[in-house]
């Protein structure tokens, strides 16, 4: 059933979200995380790797070369990684915000929770679209 939903939703990730990424192998951060699912709003333990910018996930923490992840986040598109334990009143919690949505996530202690954070809010430093010369306006030019 899971796996028609997932279909049907179109929530499969695109395999050129993490083609060139070689997730299996000595990731920024990896580890296990409870995600708040998509459309059915129950929570499932998934096994979190950060490598090159994106954010992916699996079923189980035995990730190979050819493990196709279940979901892929781009963390350059995302604007904050924040504590979520009162929006959620769930211990250990934090989300994950674009400009679109938001994505909640809980960790298994307090610990892990704020490596999580950092490790994310780097890899958002990291990989944000920068600004070019075009985009930047000069308030002062135009009085």
């Amino acid at each position: 059933m899971e796996s028609f939903l997932r279909a049907w939703t179109g929530q499969d990730p695109n395999p050129d979200d993490y083609s060139n990424i070689q997730f299996w192998s000595n990731p920024e951060r990896s580890g296990w995380l409870m995600k708040q699912g998509d459309y059915l709003k129950n929570w499932r333990r998934r096994w979190f790797v950060l490598k090159q910018g994106k954010l992916l996930w699996f079923k189980d923490n035995r990730v190979l070369s050819s493990s196709i992840p279940r979901g892929v986040i781009p963390v350059g598109n995302c604007l904050t990684v924040k504590g979520a334990e009162d929006v959620l009143n769930k211990p250990f919690a934090f989300e994950l915000s674009t400009s679109q949505d938001t994505m909640f996530f809980i960790a298994d202690s307090e610990v892990e929770k704020e490596e999580w954070i950092n490790s994310i809010g780097r890899s958002i430093v990291q990989h944000s679209r920068s600004l070019t010369d075009s985009e930047v306006v000069d308030y002062d030019s135009k009085r």
